[in-house]
């Protein structure tokens, strides 16, 4: 194969236009090629522009049937009569490559035809012309039922001109137009035309094309009648299947529901796995909130409409625990209504099942902690059976807490008892949960809350003090006391050591409501001297440490004097010059030591309260070293 023919094939491969066909016998002419080359080439070049006309042709009948072949399904799913007739024009418009399409029809009622849809117009006149029956280029084809073609419009005499239609024409600047028949029988409905804003012909494959898509658009209109003729009489049996629709739909989501939400309670779930498996069914978002809100009441178990939500309490006994909001789907199905109600009904039982499960558990957790306040005789191994089965940790130390709700002075209450009571209720819910969590135990007791509760790593007593009345205060948001004990070294080992510790706790808790600290948390090391007197446990050596441990630290370290010049401080009545002349010094060396012993002590350390502990310390610190082994 000679190398020109390889290059007709390449032009054919891509798609050359038709004016590159004649490049390879340019060429060989140029190069001086004899006349058998040449007309060899030219027979080559005939035969590949036929291969490309055929190939063009074939393209475009592909393109055609495709467009006819979507037309159809158009058809096949006729929803919008206006979507179906606008994608026809279209289609028309693109194969007939024209730069206008449009679409008229006839008003019987009117007596007259007007625009449907256009396509590539940029006339609003044009857009909105209405013609009387019989006039323009649509006229003779409604007429005739037959195509018709002009190559120039305003040169046509063949159809009659009206002053309106010519100046609607002359106003989109259209020259050729090609018009076929919308025919129902023998019916002409109306007019399919493709138009160009230049002189051009029309081929008798594009005509049949476009008479294609008018057949097409008729029966599109067509089918748009015998639906609009038959909406009324099916308009009740629509709705009726609607409904009937709808409800099989929520009834089938309510049988899910119900089976979901079964599954649910059988293996344990709680109240935001409902929520999620509510949400899923129901297409919305739904969330269980704790709630008291008076639309919540006035539902009277129903599920009432707030807003766009819809809202179902979760109660019990005629106590509300919370409520069902659902989100997203303001228009709710009664069915779907009652979904949410049987859900909310499902959470109320949780609820109730979660708090008998954990009233029991609270119940053997208090029972037990009873025990070691009330029977520290009972049997050990017994005792420590029960806790396993709490998950405590009963080799851990241990610190016994004492609570009690502390409201304000002046707390005005119509009926204090009921107030109280109220109160102890919710102080020993949030107590036994925090000892739940916390592997301890808690118990009611003394018009308060006693907790025995585990100490963690590096955590003292005044730690578990502070962080309980902070747990506990955040919870209820209320002041909250808490006086803790020293630590008890495994108290199912020294049962008897944990009345002795709650007795301490109680001290510190009425220690810290005298000293006006109600809502705090402390131990007895927290309270200064006062702790040496509510511990059980005289830790002096511990109180010195924490009072004056680093005046006496940096004496030791330095070969200071700052010891002995506090005592004489505090002997001449806290006068400088005074201990001056008691230590034999200047005034100045006396100012100096004082200010050390403030960085050391803190800026209050001659406050009434911290001078009288530190005066204490002291005294406790001679006693320790004057007494041998000390």
């Amino acid at each position: 194969m000679s190398h020109e023919h390889v290059s007709y094939l390449e032009l054919l491969a891509r798609g050359a236009a038709t004016e590159a066909y004649d490049r390879p016998v340019l060429l060989a002419r140029a190069s001086g090629a004899g006349p058998e080359v040449l007309a060899e080439l030219e027979e080559a070049k005939l035969l590949a522009l036929r291969v490309r006309a055929e190939l063009e042709g074939r393209r475009r009948r592909e393109a055609e049937l495709s467009a006819l072949f979507a037309t159809a399904h158009d058809l096949a799913g006729l929803r919008d009569l206006d979507a179906v007739l606008r994608a026809i024009v279209q289609r028309a418009r693109s194969l007939l490559g024209t730069e206008v399409a449009y679409l008229s029809l006839n008003d019987q009622s009117a007596g007259d035809t007007y625009m449907r849809v256009t396509e590539g117009s940029v006339s609003a006149r044009f857009q909105q012309l209405r013609l009387g029956m019989g006039e323009g280029l649509g006229g003779l084809v409604a007429q005739t039922a037959r195509p018709y073609v002009t190559d120039d419009y305003f040169d046509d005499a063949r159809f009659q001109h009206t002053r309106t239609i010519d100046t609607a024409v002359r106003d989109e600047g259209l020259v050729a137009i090609l018009g076929v028949p919308l025919s129902l029988g023998s019916q002409v409905i109306g007019v399919l035309f493709a138009a160009d804003r230049r002189a051009r012909v029309f081929e008798r494959e594009q005509v049949a094309l476009l008479g294609s898509f008018a057949a097409h658009a008729a029966v599109a209109i067509d089918t748009a009648n015998l639906l609009a003729e038959t909406r009324s009489a099916l308009a009740e049996l629509e709705r009726a299947n609607d409904i009937i629709r709808e409800h099989s739909g929520v009834i089938e989501r309510a049988s899910e529901v119900h089976d979901r939400l079964s599954e649910l309670v059988l293996h344990g779930g709680g109240v935001h796995d409902v929520a999620d498996a509510v949400s899923e069914v129901l297409g919305g978002t739904v969330e269980f909130t704790e709630a008291d809100a008076g639309s919540v009441r006035r539902g009277e178990g129903h599920a009432v409409r707030e807003g766009d939500d819809w809202v179902a309490a979760v109660s019990a006994g005629g106590e509300t625990l919370g409520a069902l909001v659902l989100h997203g789907r303001p228009d709710l199905d009664p069915v779907d209504q009652r979904t949410l109600e049987r859900a909310a009904l499902v959470t109320s039982l949780l609820l109730l099942a979660r708090r008998s499960a954990g009233e029991a558990e609270q119940r053997v957790r208090g029972e037990l902690l009873d025990d070691l306040l009330d029977a520290p005789d009972r049997d050990r191994r017994l005792l420590r059976e029960r806790a396993a089965r709490l998950r405590t940790d009963s080799d851990a130390p241990h610190v016994v807490l004492a609570a009690r709700i502390d409201r304000p002075d002046g707390t005005a209450d119509t009926d204090t008892g009921r107030r109280e009571s109220a109160d102890r209720r919710r102080l020993g819910a949030a107590a036994s949960h925090l000892a739940a969590t916390r592997h301890g135990l808690a118990s009611a007791r003394d018009g308060g809350t006693v907790l025995l509760l585990p100490l963690g790593p590096g955590e003292s007593a005044a730690d578990l003090a502070r962080q309980t009345a902070r747990h506990l205060g955040g919870t209820l948001r209320e002041p909250v006391t808490v006086g803790a004990s020293a630590p008890v070294r495994a108290p199912l080992d020294h049962p008897d050591q944990v009345a002795v510790a709650y007795e301490e706790a109680r001290r510190c808790l009425d220690a810290l409501r005298l000293l006006h600290r109600s809502g705090e948390g402390a131990a007895a090391e927290d309270l200064g001297f006062l702790g040496l007197l509510l511990a059980d446990s005289r830790d002096i050596d511990g109180f010195v440490d924490r009072t004056v441990g680093q005046v006496v630290a940096y004496d030791r370290r330095r070969g200071t004097d700052l010891v002995r010049t506090l005592d004489a401080y505090f002997a001449s009545g806290m006068s400088p010059a005074r201990t001056k002349d008691e230590l034999h010094v200047h005034v100045n060396t006396v100012a100096q030591r004082l200010e050390r012993v403030g960085r050391l002590l803190g800026p209050d350390w001659q406050s009434p309260a911290r001078a009288l502990e530190i005066q204490l310390a002291l005294r406790l610190h001679a006693l320790a070293a004057a007494v041998p082994g000390k």
